[in-house]
């Protein structure tokens, strides 16, 4: 059994913006009690990852980590078309991915318990962000 659906992320800029629920309800009314969801971004300036989402402290040091790898407007990055946080976001995009792949099993996601999904913005500016979500397994 196969399921695709799209996504659509209306973000607030930088941040990360949890997922997990919409996700959830996916595979949830999919019908699938064992398999596989597969999620895929359609974009090199954002990420998705699985990370702690208890303590939003996680995300911030995550978030600040970033900034000391890739700032804003470093002189090294020469394409800046669309500003200076241009390059650093693509570079953030490629370090931390964009797809994830999570096992389903007795119809629900397979996350620890401190597991959330999130979309991570590396742009500071508000996007419309595309996720592709493919479900596939048993029912």
């Amino acid at each position: 059994m196969w399921r695709q659906a799209e996504i659509e992320i209306a973000t607030r800029g930088r941040a990360f913006h949890e997922l997990t629920s919409e996700v959830e309800s996916h595979v949830r009314g999919s019908g699938i009690r064992t398999g596989i969801c597969h999620l895929f971004l359609r974009h090199t300036s954002a990420s998705l990852c699985i990370t702690e989402n208890a303590d939003s402290e996680v995300r911030r040091d995550l978030e600040r980590f970033a900034q000391r790898m890739a700032p804003d407007g470093d002189p090294l990055f020469r394409h800046d078309a669309e500003g200076p946080d241009d390059m650093p976001a693509h570079v953030r995009g490629l370090v931390f991915g964009c797809e994830l792949t999570v096992p389903i099993g007795d119809g629900a996601l397979g996350l620890g318990t401190w597991q959330g999904i999130y979309l991570w913005e590396h742009r500071t500016a508000a996007m419309r962000r595309k996720l592709i979500m493919t479900l596939s397994g048993e029912a």
